[in-house]
């Protein structure tokens, strides 16, 4: 299975590739120099253990680089090449020690969430998705914390999990692959819960590097066509990315992080705040709305 993986990841790499490329030509986009470094920065901590998709939503809030509506989109699509990468990386480094169908089933649960999340976040309503993403900011704020603080479940030593457990895995990463399309990244949710079942941590990054390259895959190459991204942001990412990961995966492998997670608590919490309040005024808004016109329009059809 852990062949079939890396088949499906090699396809998915060269697809996603194709299309990233005829998209960035069909709009002439080149990758903003800022863009570059955010993707160098967020991928190099993303693979010493501080997820991506926080510090990334934060960076655009704070910078104001991408519409809030875009937000989501425009991540996953620049983080899934990096993502792509760490996968191969996890996947071989861990070879061997983690029960292959755990792996692939969950794997493929969040492939398939993800798939179903496009259209979800493509027709939601931009407070919707700032409520979403908001959410998730402070729930990955919460989980860098509790690092800091060792507070987050031991673990233990299993490599698989019985039949009932892996079934809840599943339906679980399935959710976290619809949550992704929203920004709201894996990492987190499934280094916890499967630490919660007893499994040993460190088996979570093969599951969670490879659900988040072949859902991004997906997913992204469903928002590449919808044209609803930020192309010169999502380059920008990818190709700051690759390199980044590769660094902090053989060269640094690992280095204390626990200053710096305090400081991203910190941006992360801010731009949640900036998020949720725009999400509060956007609802209002909406809600304040009239609605004689569209019961005219059916009033006038029906006559």
């Amino acid at each position: 299975m852990l062949i079939v993986l890396l088949i499906l990841l090699g396809l998915a790499i060269f697809a996603y590739g194709v299309a990233l490329a005829r998209a960035a030509l069909a709009e002439r986009a080149m990758p903003g120099l800022e863009a570059l470094a955010l993707g160098a920065v967020v991928n190099f901590f993303d693979t010493l253990g501080i997820g991506s998709f926080a510090t990334t939503t934060a960076w655009f809030k704070f910078r104001r680089m991408v519409p809030d509506r875009l937000i989501p989109q425009t991540l996953l699509c620049g983080l899934t090449p990096p993502a792509m990468t760490e996968s191969i990386v996890f996947l071989i480094a861990f070879r061997g020690q983690l029960d292959k169908v755990l792996l692939f089933s969950c794997v493929m649960a969040v492939l398939a969430g993800g798939l179903v999340g496009v259209p979800l976040v493509t027709r939601a309503r931009v407070w919707v998705v700032q409520t979403t993403v908001a959410i998730g900011l402070i729930l990955a704020a919460t989980a860098f914390a509790m690092q800091n603080l060792d507070l987050f479940p031991g673990g233990g030593t299993a490599t698989s999990l019985p039949l009932g457990l892996m079934i809840v895995a599943i339906a679980a990463n399935f959710i976290f692959g619809i949550l992704a399309n929203f920004g709201v990244g894996n990492y987190a949710p499934t280094l916890v819960m499967l630490s919660l079942m007893g499994m040993d941590p460190h088996l979570s990054f093969p599951i969670m590097a490879g659900g988040a390259a072949l859902m991004g895959a997906g997913s992204s190459f469903q928002h590449v066509r919808i044209g609803q991204v930020d192309m010169k942001v999502v380059l920008g990412l990818a190709i700051g990315g690759i390199p980044a990961v590769l660094v902090a995966a053989y060269i640094v492998k690992e280095m204390p992080i626990d200053y710096l997670r305090w400081l991203v608590i910190i941006v992360v919490l801010y731009a949640a705040a900036v998020m949720a309040h725009s999400a509060l005024k956007g609802w209002r808004e909406g809600k304040a709305e009239p609605a004689t016109a569209p019961l005219a329009v059916e009033a006038e059809a029906e006559a």
